[in-house]
């Protein structure tokens, strides 16, 4: 079955979170494991991504993200087409890269990691 790549969606997680203390560590810990668990990837520091094949397939994460974030925590939630996320721009080392491509259905392994 194709996807209309029109209604793909990419979910990015951008965060500053303290981690003065242990217990502020512990929780920031918690909140990063939660992000892979929904199936978020991380493509830089502290910014994850997670792609739906619908505009909707987001807004369950959103739910657990908005409850699992730790106290003191800045959290911003940003949602892009598939369309725009393919025209975003990756540099490496100040060289270009191709941008990350919409995930197959079923993913079991990345071959990157």
């Amino acid at each position: 079955m194709e996807r209309d790549k029109d209604n793909g969606m990419w979910t990015l997680v951008m965060y500053d979170l303290p981690i003065t203390t242990r217990e502020d560590a512990g929780a920031a810990n918690r909140f990063t494991n939660l992000l892979a668990d929904l199936g978020f990837v991380r493509v830089q520091y502290s910014v994850y991504a997670r792609y739906t094949p619908t505009q909707s397939g987001g807004r369950s994460a959103l739910n657990y993200i908005k409850a699992g974030i730790p106290p003191h925590g800045n959290v911003r939630v940003l949602c892009v087409t598939d369309i725009q996320w393919a025209n975003s721009l990756k540099f490496i080392d100040k060289k270009q890269q191709k941008t990350d491509e919409q995930p197959g259905l079923l993913t079991l392994f990345d071959d990157d990691e």
